[in-house]
């Protein structure tokens, strides 16, 4: 590695050293609390992945450039030079953790893994060395941000044949309106959808038979600035919705069944005029007002479980609301663990899943221990409330033979609505 690349990756480890990444990085005393927190470590015991491992990859740069004993005595705490070699110790680190916090909420200091993951990730941006398809896909989402009149024909026409299915599967139409309204003004609701019939279909059906007055977003929720751990393109991505919220003015905005999208929208997106839920807060919230009925002899004589999300239970205090709606729908629900701020991440977060077949097989075998943990259910139903998850929770369904079917929260939601 050149003297210059060397400077301007150095560049960006500094400007994420802020108070909190600094108190982790200097903290932490090796105790080893957090090394059976990790679902990877439980299911594949090594060392390297044992989260305050992980941290020591990033914190040895951190003592080599920007504490003194790093450069007067190297040797003294195992400084390390950023080298191409530490630049591949850094991915090797960084795309075998999910981000999924648990080591964060056992740690007696609450440091924060995902955020010392984010300095790894960032220098990977900076040298070009991160996954190129999570760049690429990054990249797409915001080119489709600067040329929306491109795009929004052929989307509006694809919007018109899913509304025919919404109609014909809950013979509804939404009282003269349009079943599916996009770019409504004045609206209460903005959702913002995945790419696909199945995050639209269910949700207009809830939509509609609450009566909500809604709009469905031009873009995309997922960002894949966030799984690359590159903030520029983040904030990109983000504030297309954003500035689509502030246009449209509307009161809330409803993040579809996407871990990461809500947490950054929730957390990133600044003091706004609107309101910014997760899709099971807003179902709840129907449930709860009486706004919606469903009925439980859809899913009778089915045990059913639930899979918490990592970023929107854990860390996005989502957990009361799933379980709030799986009363209403379910005879026989049991737990997967008895705190869900303790539940094991499904192993596909960080952006593993959007990296596909390459991480399959470390997928597979880091999330042994989720495998188990679905299974002790007995489960025939196991729901969850985010893409990444039902596509890791599918995977590792096929994969352990675990016998269940994979369903999102929405489509049970959907599919047990009481419209008489």
């Amino acid at each position: 590695m050149d003297s210059q690349t060397r400077e301007e990756l150095l560049k960006l480890f500094q400007s994420k050293l802020n108070r909190a990444m600094v108190y982790y990085l200097e903290t932490c005393t090796r105790c080893g609390v957090c090394t059976t927190a990790c679902h990877v470590y439980q299911s594949m015991p090594q060392a390297k992945y044992i989260p305050a491992y992980r941290a020591e990859i990033v914190r040895r740069i951190y003592k080599k450039y920007f504490k003194a004993q790093g450069t007067l005595w190297p040797s003294y705490g195992d400084a390390k030079e950023l080298t191409e070699a530490a630049l591949q110790e850094l991915y090797d680190t960084a795309y075998s953790c999910t981000g999924c916090r648990r080591c964060m909420v056992y740690c007696p200091f609450g440091i924060d893994t995902q955020m010392i993951m984010s300095i790894a990730k960032l220098l990977l941006v900076g040298a070009h060395a991160e996954p190129e398809i999570l760049t690429l896909l990054a990249d797409t989402s915001i080119e489709k941000g600067r040329s929306l009149e491109f795009f929004k024909e052929g989307f509006l026409q694809g919007v018109k044949n899913l509304e025919q299915q919404v109609v014909a599967k809950w013979k509804m139409e939404a009282e003269g309106k349009t079943v599916i309204p996009v770019d409504v003004g004045g609206a209460d609701l903005l959702y913002v959808a995945l790419a696909g019939a199945h995050s639209i279909i269910p949700a207009a059906a809830v939509f509609n038979a609450a009566k909500e007055n809604w709009t469905l977003s031009f873009f995309e929720a997922v960002n894949f600035g966030a799984f690359v751990g590159d903030p520029t393109r983040t904030k990109l991505i983000l504030d297309r919705i954003v500035q689509e919220a502030l246009r449209l003015k509307v009161k809330e905005v409803c993040i579809c069944e996407c871990g990461t999208a809500y947490r950054v929208m929730k957390q990133l997106s600044g003091r706004q005029p609107f309101k910014v839920s997760s899709v099971t807060e807003v179902h709840a919230r129907y449930l709860r007002e009486g706004r919606i009925r469903v009925r439980k002899d859809v899913f009778q004589g089915q045990v059913i479980t639930y899979h918490d999300p990592c970023q929107i239970a854990r860390n996005g205090g989502v957990l009361t609301e799933p379980r709030y709606i799986l009363q209403q729908l379910a005879e026989d629900y049991r737990e997967m663990a008895p705190d869900p701020r303790y539940n094991y991440c499904c192993g596909g977060g960080g952006g593993l899943v959007a990296l596909g077949e390459d991480t399959l097989d470390f997928r597979m075998k880091s999330a042994r221990v989720k495998a188990e943990q679905v299974r002790q259910t007995q489960a025939t139903i196991l729901a969850t409330a985010c893409e990444n998850c039902h596509t890791q929770l599918s995977d590792l369904n096929k994969h352990y033979d675990l016998g269940v079917n994979v369903q999102f929260l929405t489509s049970m939601v959907a599919d047990a609505l009481d419209l008489s």
